[in-house]
């Protein structure tokens, strides 16, 4: 009976294969996943699933399944082989490992619930890496560094904790469980001295029993450990579950709208339980600028992600040129919609390829011709390698103005009928406010635009206003009938930004 591990190792290139297409299905799902599922969970949750949860399982899966698989088929052997030897001296020695596995098994709700706490502690230390680092200037500008230094080793030694808990008490129930198979031994002696005794046994058929029983218990252990490694990696599956569990958005892949106009009807959606729009109904023209406005809150952010289908509706309806939204696919839907932002996301890649991003297709031409219209080639002339220049995470190397340009230039390249447009300028100083302007014109022009508006001032030449209050439609018309309507919550917005806009230090 050889000690130690008992099959080879099973890391097959088929293991690794099917690992990795296992990985490429959750990308996939995760692609599917409405955006609104992102905003609810964490970016280092997800890292974590990602890369922590699938590498577990591949150890889990290309390893210790193997070796598990090849304990089992050896405790049966044995069994069988000591019991066809003497059955009486066989049941001395084995009664401890039903009762060792039972134990095992016994603790698998507290082994489980240690390894959920060791991975929300990892979880807790990577979340608050990266929000150190996004932070940085934040922490250097206000003289907190070792405030937050202090927050994240705390979180570092809170998940030392739970993971050396994890161990300690996963190893006490391993090893107990060993203890107790190993009981074996001592019954063993004591029923061979009473058969000796009884005359129905000879001491060398005793002696060579024990000689094998002591070398029989490394293949139980090896189950035993193995099992509660097992165990462990359940919180893995678990969180990968929860993500394959997710509503996907889907649809037909058929989109032919009769024009783009955006329509809302009595539409409702709810977060988190709480109703944040209250029966919605507006229309936004195609060719026509449709401005959102109202206070913070009102549900202008979440009009916009509901007509991309970022989130779906609660009841109600949203259609585009007749067409119920709901019922096309959103990567579909997608091909119809440009979305320029306050928070422009770009890659680390070089100018040309951040704005290729808007038509992946597009020529070299096509691109610089985009930029052009989007005045970014004032800029960009001044780089070392003009369009090749690599711009750093984020555009880390751009102006705020700058990378604004870009995103423009992306929906400018993509030239889509529809543009939501979260006011692009309100924290642009004024020469950088002029050139996304004077872009942005460009952008709009004969389209469908749907734009959420900070600014008063910003909206006087919208073709038509929908003011948000509360998650209700409050008043919509013209910049001019609202202005001119006697206590209108527009217009006594736009009031308290003029009293505002002649403050100064």
């Amino acid at each position: 009976m050889a000690e130690g591990r008992s099959v080879p190792i099973i890391s097959t290139p088929t293991m690794y294969e099917a690992t990795t297409d296992d990985l490429r299905i959750l990308v996939e799902c995760l692609r599917k996943l409405p955006l609104g599922y992102f905003g609810k969970r964490d970016v280092a949750d997800l890292t974590e699933t990602l890369m922590s949860d699938v590498k577990r399982l591949e150890h889990v899966w290309s390893h210790v399944v193997g070796y598990l698989y090849g304990s089992y088929i050896s405790t049966a052997v044995i069994a069988v082989m000591l019991f066809a030897f003497d059955w009486r001296l066989a049941l001395a020695c084995l009664w401890g490992v039903p009762v060792a596995f039972g134990l095992l098994y016994g603790t698998h709700g507290t082994t489980s619930k240690n390894a959920a706490m060791g991975k929300k502690a990892a979880i807790a230390v990577s979340d608050g890496v990266q929000e150190t680092l996004e932070g940085i200037r934040e922490i250097l500008a206000t003289n907190q560094e070792q405030l937050f230094l202090d927050k994240l080793y705390a979180t570092i030694d809170e998940a030392e904790r739970a993971a050396r808990h994890g161990e300690l008490v996963n190893g006490l129930f391993v090893n107990a469980a060993s203890v107790i198979m190993r009981l074996g031994v001592a019954t063993t002696i004591l029923a061979g001295a009473h058969l000796m005794l009884a005359g129905e046994l000879d001491f060398m058929v005793l002696f060579m029993f024990l000689l094998v029983i002591t070398r029989i218990y490394a293949p139980f252990d090896q189950s035993l450990a193995l099992i509660a490694e097992v165990f462990m990696s359940e919180v893995s599956v678990d969180r990968l579950n929860e993500i394959f569990d997710q509503p996907v958005a889907d649809g037909s892949d058929e989109f032919v709208p009769v024009g783009h106009d955006i329509e809302f009807t009595d539409v409702r959606f709810a977060y988190d339980g709480e109703e944040v729009l209250h029966g919605v109904s507006f229309v936004a023209r195609e060719g026509e600028v449709t401005a959102l406005v109202g206070p913070s809150g009102s549900g202008k952010s979440t009009c916009a992600r509901l007509v991309a289908r970022l989130w779906d509706t609660s009841s109600g309806s949203i259609t585009v040129g007749g067409v119920d939204i709901a019922t096309v696919d959103p990567e579909v839907l997608m091909g119809d919609y440009s979305m320029v932002f306050q928070d422009v996301v770009l890659f680390d890649d070089t100018v040309m390829e951040n704005i290729r991003l808007g038509r992946r297709g597009a020529t070299d031409a096509e691109v610089m011709a985009a930029a052009t219209a989007a005045n970014c080639d004032e800029f960009v002339t001044r780089l070392p390698e003009g369009f090749q220049t690599q711009i750093g995470e984020n555009g880390a190397r751009l102006s705020g103005g700058e990378r604004q340009r870009i995103s423009i230039a992306r929906a400018l390249l993509k030239d889509a009928p529809i543009v939501l447009l979260d006011e692009a300028t309100a924290s642009l100083d004024v020469e950088n406010e002029t050139k996304v302007q004077g872009a942005l014109s460009r952008l709009l022009a004969g389209k469908t635009v749907l734009v959420i508006a900070h600014r008063m001032r910003t909206v006087d030449n919208a073709d038509k206003i929908v003011v948000l209050k509360d998650g209700f439609v409050a008043e919509q018309g013209s910049p001019a009938e609202l202005r001119a309507k006697e206590g209108g919550l527009y217009r006594h917005m736009a009031e308290l930004q003029s009293a505002s806009a002649g403050w100064r230090l």
